[in-house]
């Protein structure tokens, strides 16, 4: 893991480069780290069901986010500074 500095060529770099590295940004230093190795996780029955839940949350929120019509109706049932992506999962979720 190396650090970095906030004036560093990497200010504006955030997340996994090439499936080897990941950069990660903190209000103190920027953290570069070895992207990490899932390949030998065992995940339970209950993991793999909300793995699948959170999948299917996912493709929900960006069919409404790509579809202005739908992206309108559901900005209109939230609060200002709301995010419709993320209040879609929500309600994705909450119906399971």
């Amino acid at each position: 893991m190396a650090r970095a500095g906030k004036k560093s060529l990497l200010k504006d770099v955030r997340g996994a480069i090439g499936g080897e590295i990941v950069v990660k940004q903190y209000d103190h230093c920027i953290v570069i780290s070895k992207y990490p190795d899932m390949s030998r996780v065992k995940r339970s029955k209950l993991q793999k069901k909300y793995q699948k839940d959170f999948k299917q949350a996912v493709a929900y929120a960006q069919s409404i986010i790509h579809d202005p019509v739908k992206k309108a109706a559901f900005q209109k049932k939230l609060k200002k500074g709301k995010r419709v992506y993320t209040a879609a999962i929500k309600e994705f979720l909450g119906k399971k």
